[in-house]
């Protein structure tokens, strides 16, 4: 079950990385909550852009605070393609696991390899935002915590199971319904150029009739 937990969300922000972020969309979904000991584990963290074709930078931090400490402890730190992990309990065990190949971030999460019970407690994910609009620059900062709880074995109902299933397939759906609505609407806007160029035709066509007749009437002496 636990490998089906993180393949389904796998599955969900390869959809998201494969998909044009402007014209696909982008879904928040929340991380699973729940990992097996010695298995790997995937953090999600999504945030969304309200704005698409506002140009931004993104980075992304990430921090963990064990169920019985107070304070949190940064782990890790993505900036421009450089992962750097901070917290020596993490050392090779976190995977970037977001967007790459861009400054503007939407996909925050990573893989923590090896998961042990001293993982237990609450994973913060933060993602600092800085839009560059027109009157000025604008800086966003969101928060995603994810309360990870781990188990020696993954226990997992199938009415569950089969309800994640059904969730991430309706968010595909949409995706793709999405991509549909954007087809039909080009080619309904191609077919409007198209009406409109054969009008313009056909008027020039008339016009040019209604000169050579105007001329026909014209006898020279």
């Amino acid at each position: 079950m636990a490998h089906l937990k993180v393949s389904l969300l796998g599955f969900l922000l390869f959809l998201l990385h494969a998909a044009p972020q402007a014209e696909a969309g982008c879904a928040e979904v929340d991380s699973l909550t729940e990992a097996v000991a010695g298995e790997s584990f995937l953090l999600g963290c999504i945030s969304c852009k309200r704005r698409e074709e506002v140009v931004a930078s993104t980075y992304v931090d990430w921090f963990f605070k064990p169920i019985e400490e107070e304070n949190f402890v940064q782990i890790y730190h993505y900036e421009e393609s450089f992962p750097t992990i901070l917290h020596e309990d993490f050392d090779g065990r976190l995977e970037w696991h977001g967007t790459m190949g861009t400054k503007d971030i939407q996909i925050g999460a990573i893989f923590i390899h090896n998961v042990t019970f001293n993982d237990t407690g609450t994973f913060r994910c933060t993602i600092e935002r800085t839009l560059f609009l027109p009157y000025g620059d604008e800086h966003v900062t969101i928060i995603k915590d994810v309360e990870l709880s781990v188990v020696a074995i993954g226990n997992r109902e199938l009415i569950s199971v089969i309800s994640e299933i059904m969730m991430y397939v309706l968010i595909v759906v949409l995706q793709l319904w999405m991509i549909a609505v954007l087809i039909y609407c080009y080619k309904k806007i191609w077919a409007e150029n198209e009406a409109r160029e054969a009008r313009r035709a056909l008027k020039a066509q008339n016009k040019g009739l209604d000169t050579k007749d105007t001329c026909d009437g014209v006898h020279l002496e």
